[in-house]
């Protein structure tokens, strides 16, 4: 049986975090939750249901409408966010230990998290005090200036892959603009987020700002999607449920983010450097364990380095270290649950009835338990094969040939989803007309996922709706409002006067 290494003073019992107090749900409910090494239940969660939810937003409309953070100068509320920045960042190896032990993520790539999630509340601090609007000057008689206001209460729910840096994506920019919210975590990986409400408490976040409701999505995050004082919405998850939340958020006219499943193409042409596209189509598919929204799951490889590039895909996949995901050695650790591998599994096998399997497949020898799987490549796998069309989630790769520029994009194109794409060439002219055809929210060329902050994020198709990332985060979570001042005599039109 594989072994895992328990983090000290592991809680044991999670709890929501409402008006700035740890409360338990109202009808009591909790549900477990367990390690991907061992599956084994570490602790119970308090299950949130409309009741608790109800609370949450209560509160935080009580602190929007009545406390002082949304009257908060710019620079106010970016020192309080350095503040979160710094209490993060002191926080950053118990952070990496609770996300590697909750996930199965590798602890060194955790630790990457970590200090990502810090950066994002250090950049929004950064954004808030420089965003300016224009002025316009409408003739001599009028000037025409917009300002922005916070939204409101924004609900945020977040996904299980990478669940503390993408709960800090969401709270950094809503917090920055004035919000206050309502976060509901992934229910497979609450652990890290249990150290949210003493960073901010710690940070001088006045209570009632910041809320924390755990629970299953089907409860939970269904009541923050509907309750009608949440004008915001941000999710991240895949794309049925992103369909459920656009329905229901209808009702209510409110404005939804959301960043939903991927398939990425990864496009390597005959001219490109053929070892660091090697890397990237490694490091691109398994790393994070394959569970993430951009991997790059489809590598599409002119043919006249199609062979010398599936051999050295497969080799390096071979190669790949798995382990247990405390182990700093480990490259890919453990799937987080016993359904999401089960569900791996079932693509895996459905692949070798459509492909070629050329590496991995299977169960790591030297882990006889445990929600492992080793590093897995498919080769000549046709565009209408299920592995090729749907969003496996796991470390599993897809490499298919083509022969033409046109045919590459038509490949890359071939799906449901637009969210990112890769694309390797020596010529930059090809690199530009390639990075403009291939249809998703965000295009690398010659690069790994390497993303600024002021970038915008998103996809388009069935890889979600709206755009975060810089200005356009906080475009999201705030209103813009116009105001047009006369400056001069701006006599209107007079009407129902009698006239001579």
């Amino acid at each position: 049986m594989s072994t895992v290494k328990k983090p000290v003073d592991l809680p044991t019992e999670l709890l929501h975090h409402i008006g700035g107090k740890d409360v338990p749900s109202v009808d009591g409910a909790t549900f477990g939750v367990s390690d991907p090494v061992t599956d084994t239940e570490y602790g119970r969660v308090a299950a949130g249901g409309p009741a608790d939810v109800d609370n949450a937003v209560a509160a935080a409309r009580k602190a929007f409408t009545e406390g002082p953070w949304p009257h908060l100068s710019d620079r106010e509320r970016a020192k309080v966010l350095v503040r979160i920045a710094d209490a993060i960042e002191a926080r950053a190896d118990r952070l990496a230990e609770l996300e590697t032990f909750d996930t199965g993520l590798p602890v060194t790539q955790a630790k990457g998290q970590a200090h990502r999630a810090a950066e994002n509340f250090r950049y929004f601090a950064d954004v808030i005090v420089a965003q300016h609007e224009d002025a316009y000057l409408a003739g001599e008689k009028q000037v025409n200036y917009a300002i922005r206001q916070p939204a409101g209460v924004a609900g945020l729910i977040t996904p299980w892959n990478t669940p503390f840096m993408l709960e800090t994506w969401k709270l950094a920019p809503s917090l920055a603009s004035g919000c206050t919210v309502v976060l509901k975590p992934a229910e497979w990986s609450p652990l890290s987020a249990s150290l949210l409400p003493g960073i901010m408490a710690e940070a001088g976040v006045p209570d009632g700002v910041f809320n924390l409701v755990h629970g299953i999505g089907e409860s939970a995050g269904a009541a923050l999607v509907a309750h009608p004082d949440v004008p915001r919405l941000s999710f991240t998850g895949e794309s049925g449920t992103g369909q459920i939340i656009m329905r229901t958020a209808a009702e209510h006219l409110k404005e939804v983010s959301m960043e939903l499943g991927g398939k990425s193409p990864c496009v390597v042409f005959a001219d490109a450097d053929f070892d660091r596209a090697v890397d990237a189509a490694v490091f691109g598919v398994f790393s994070l364990n394959g569970e993430r929204c951009t991997a790059s799951s489809r590598v599409l490889v002119q043919r006249e380095i199609y062979d010398a590039f599936v051999e050295a895909l497969a080799a390096r996949a071979s190669a790949v270290r798995v382990g247990l995901p405390s182990d700093p050695a480990t490259e890919v650790g453990a799937l987080i649950h016993p359904e999401h591998y089960a569900r791996v599994l079932e693509y895996v096998e459905i692949g070798k009835q459509e492909a070629r399997l050329v590496a991995g497949g299977s169960r790591p020898e030297h882990l006889s338990s445990g929600n492992f799987l080793s590093p897995t490549v498919f080769a000549d796998v046709p565009a209408d094969a299920r592995v090729f069309q749907e969003e496996i989630f796991g470390p599993v790769v897809c490499v298919t040939p083509f022969d033409t520029e046109e045919e590459a994009v038509a490949l890359a194109n071939a799906t449901k989803y637009g969210l990112a794409g890769y694309v390797w060439t020596s010529d930059l002219q090809r690199g530009h007309r390639v990075a403009r055809a291939v249809q998703s929210g965000m295009v690398w060329v010659n690069s790994h996922n390497v993303r600024d902050l002021r970038t915008p994020f998103g996809g388009i198709k069935a890889s979600g709706v709206g755009r975060e990332g810089g200005a356009h985060s906080i475009d999201f979570y705030s209103d813009l409002r116009a105001v047009h001042i006369a400056v001069g005599d701006l006599t209107p039109p007079r009407f129902g006067v009698a006239r001579p």
